[in-house]
């Protein structure tokens, strides 16, 4: 498991298809539907821990993306 399909590909054996609207919301929602998988042991540890890695990366990589597109067209007081 290296990207976020693949997360996405491992939720959908469970019947679990995650579309909020926005990215980040996604990713938040499938990091909680993770949890409840990895609390009722339906998947393994190792499963759990790659896919919260994977999806620990695409949060801090869409919350750049963010604060950069806040910053665009912002005049910055140089005086």
């Amino acid at each position: 498991m290296k990207t976020l399909y693949d997360v996405q590909q491992l939720l959908k054996k469970f019947d679990i298809y995650v579309y909020v609207g926005k990215r980040l919301w996604d990713i938040e929602v499938m990091a909680l539907e993770l949890d409840h998988l990895h609390d009722a042991q339906l998947i393994t540890h190792k499963e759990f821990i790659q896919a919260k890695l994977i999806l620990n990366r695409e949060h801090r990589v869409e919350e750049k993306k963010e604060s950069r597109g806040n910053n665009i067209g912002k005049e910055t007081d140089r005086n």
